[in-house]
């Protein structure tokens, strides 16, 4: 284990950690421009037609199952080993993506039958096609994605990415706007993900060839045993966030999918931006080589980290609760009043899974990936049962409470583990955050009583503002210094 000031190929790992920020701009203002264009894309096909909007959340939710299975775990072991092999990454390369394209041809043919016997329409089975092949490429084009990130060149991504954003809802909103059918509509996908791969293929293999010959026939089996734990996590967390949505469809049709896809993709995609971007892109590099030179300084950082997503969570969280009939109404319409309630429950997912990902990744950099998969397979299970249980029943209660117990359990789990490893959370915090809740509770209820709705709201949000800005100056204050020692 090398001092704070030791250098990891050039870059101090102090000096390398408080450049997160200069790093994830360009990923944030990619996603948020991504976002955007989906966002408006969504609303406009929710209001034209729910059962369409309904068919297309089950599509999306089919093709992130076929992109997790494509990928099987690969990117998480294919950054380290980039970073092992600086100077045979065309060879490796070709090799994750031989394996990935290998993958995608089985799992395309799985997906369509599956489709059959759940007897879908044939709109709908050609729907689900049209995503599998769009996610299918974008499996292939992570690739050259975490090549990109393996470099430090997360500017390069994010205006590939943007690029492809462009292209693909231009499609998209072109054919919508056609009255196409909705699985041309759905080539939105293949469309982005085609300028995505190409994108990022030509950025990284600008010096270098893909040359396809392996020497040694064992480097396929040792590539993919690497990366076998990785594709089970990732496909236990694909299904246990999306199995619902797939009984919802079965006992309560697309309409009720609809209503619950309208508050999912919210939170869902509050929760990514977070997972995708700042943990899985940024701090997971950061704690994989952390761990190895300055492991002190891997538990400050993990620390820190897990108090400012917390003060992060609390504001949006009370937001979409306490907003829920507004936004829902104001973007959807009025079409959509049980999604209003829903909302108001799954903000629990919001802060529940900025903690239980943060976790999730400091266990992989610490290398206990396979009681990551125990802990992910337990919360399937736990899925699986209360989903059959729940949802015959209660549609769409039960989706929610299914989702929120899952995604609890597991987070008890794997935040656990880690506080007892790294010690996550600082006592001290822990108090703080504690009296902020209670505070802003107090507040809120109260300003109801005898003032308008928003100045209520406002007043509710003024202590978690003023946590996450006290540790937000004493976090920043602090590593300046340390910096300075690393350097």
């Amino acid at each position: 284990m090398n001092p704070a000031g030791s250098e990891s190929h050039g870059h101090p790992a102090g000096r390398y950690a408080y450049n997160i920020f200069g790093k994830c701009f360009y990923l944030f203002g990619a996603h948020w421009f991504r976002e955007a264009l989906q966002t408006l894309f969504f609303v406009y096909l929710a209001r034209k037609a729910s059962s369409t909007y309904g068919e297309f959340i089950l599509g999306l939710s089919a093709g992130q199952i076929l992109l997790f299975l494509t990928e099987f775990g690969l990117n998480q072991h294919l950054i380290p080993l980039l970073a092992k092999n600086r100077g045979n990454s065309a060879g490796i390369l070709a090799q994750v993506s031989s394996l990935k394209g290998g993958l995608l041809v089985p799992g395309l043919a799985g997906l369509w039958l599956f489709a059959g016997l759940q007897h879908y329409s044939p709109g709908l089975r050609n729907l689900f096609f049209a995503f599998g092949i769009g996610f299918g490429m974008e499996a292939l084009a992570s690739s050259f994605f975490a090549a990109c990130q393996a470099e430090g060149r997360q500017d390069a991504e994010g205006k590939i990415r943007s690029a492809a954003a462009t292209a693909g809802f231009t499609f998209g909103f072109t054919a919508l706007l056609m009255g196409a059918a909705p699985c041309l509509i759905a080539a939105y996908k293949i469309v982005e993900a085609s300028v995505n791969l190409a994108g990022s293929a030509f950025f990284v293999l600008r010096k270098q060839r893909l040359t396809f010959g392996v020497r040694n026939p064992g480097e396929f089996w040792t590539l993919w045993r690497g990366s076998l734990v990785f594709m089970a996590m990732a496909l236990a967390t694909t299904f246990y966030n999306r199995a619902n949505l797939f009984f919802l469809q079965q006992h309560a049709g697309p309409d009720a999918v609809a209503q619950y896809g309208v508050s999912w993709q919210l939170v869902d995609g509050l929760s990514a931006l977070v997972s995708n971007l700042l943990l899985r892109n940024v701090m997971f590099p950061l704690f994989a080589v952390l761990w190895r030179e300055d492991r002190g300084e891997l538990a400050r950082m993990a620390r820190n980290s897990s108090s400012l997503l917390f003060a992060a969570a609390l504001p949006i969280m009370f937001v979409l609760a306490a907003e829920s009939d507004r936004i829902i109404t104001l973007v959807y319409g009025p079409g959509y009043s049980d999604a209003i309630w829903i909302q108001r429950y799954l903000v629990l997912v919001v802060g529940i899974g900025f903690l239980q990902n943060l976790a999730a990744y400091l266990m992989i950099a610490v290398n206990r990936p396979v009681l990551l998969l125990g802990f992910y397979t337990a919360g399937l299970a736990l899925n699986a049962v209360s989903c059959a249980w729940l949802i015959p029943a209660l549609p769409l209660a039960g989706a929610v409470f299914s989702l929120i117990a899952t995604k609890g359990f597991v987070a008890i789990l794997t935040v656990g583990f880690c506080q007892k490893r790294i010690g996550l959370f600082h006592r001290g915090h822990l108090a703080q955050a504690v009296s902020v809740l209670a505070a802003g509770a107090a507040f809120y209820v109260a300003g109801l009583h005898c003032l308008p709705r928003e100045i209520a709201e406002l007043a509710a949000l003024v202590p978690a503002l003023f946590l996450g800005w006290k540790w937000w100056r004493e976090f920043s204050h602090a590593a300046p210094a340390r910096a300075g020692a690393a350097g």
